[in-house]
């Protein structure tokens, strides 16, 4: 039970740290093109790439300029850099892209530019071997899941915690309103409601051991035991 609980506890807190911005001394320290998309400077993006600067550069972190452009919120340097080349899909060190990046962030316009732009809602992310979905759910950016779910993303993947983005949303939400609209636009897309975790506790045991009342409901009222 305290190993259950250990493992709860860490991956409430370290996905999000995991995913690492670049710092300001970072960014001070950037030249090229890297520097020109941490300002959004889409005209020095254009004349570096002429010029043949390497798209795909990466940073100490393993960072592209396109993966700083998602996390500076950058809209039209990224997408310079992406009809310049980039890959929407490359992960940086610790295995997010710019989907998973811009759902992290709850930047609604970043996830939809990436995903416009060649961003892949389908791409396994994260240390946890997971999705942008997974991420998303866990956080309670419901606007995010909805969009992931419209864009296709595998709904019922299990990361390596044994958990799917259902159970994400009643493990490592709080019960509010956000994650419980997370749960219900994957209960509406088609996620399988039964589908338990290494435990073998199914969603809604999950949320009724939690006392997550609204969310028991929405499963029981899709099948769920």
């Amino acid at each position: 039970m305290k190993t259950a609980w250990l493992i709860v506890l860490l991956a409430m807190t370290t996905p999000m740290s995991a995913q690492v911005p670049p710092s300001a001394s970072e960014i001070a320290a950037y030249t090229g093109l890297h520097a020109a998309a941490a300002k959004g400077d889409t005209a020095e993006i254009e004349k570096l790439l002429k010029s043949g600067a390497p798209v795909d550069a990466r940073d100490g972190y393993a960072r592209t300029p396109l993966h700083v452009a998602i996390y500076r919120s950058q809209g039209p340097a990224a997408v310079a850099l992406i009809k310049g080349g980039a890959d929407p899909n490359t992960l940086e060190a610790q295995k997010y892209d710019i989907v998973t990046i811009a759902s992290v962030a709850d930047d609604v316009p970043m996830l939809k530019l990436a995903l416009a732009n060649g961003g892949k809602a389908t791409n396994i992310t994260s240390p946890y071997v997971g999705t942008a979905l997974i991420a998303a759910a866990h956080l309670g950016h419901d606007e995010v899941v909805r969009t992931l779910i419209a864009a296709k993303a595998p709904l019922d993947h299990v990361n390596t915690l044994g958990w799917t983005a259902l159970i994400e949303s009643i493990v490592l939400g709080d019960g509010g309103k956000r994650h419980t609209a997370s749960l219900d636009a994957l209960v509406k897309a088609g996620a399988n409601v039964n589908l338990a975790d290494r435990n073998g506790t199914t969603p809604l045991k999950l949320a009724q051991g939690r006392g997550y009342m609204e969310m028991a409901a929405i499963l029981e009222k899709a099948g769920a035991k």
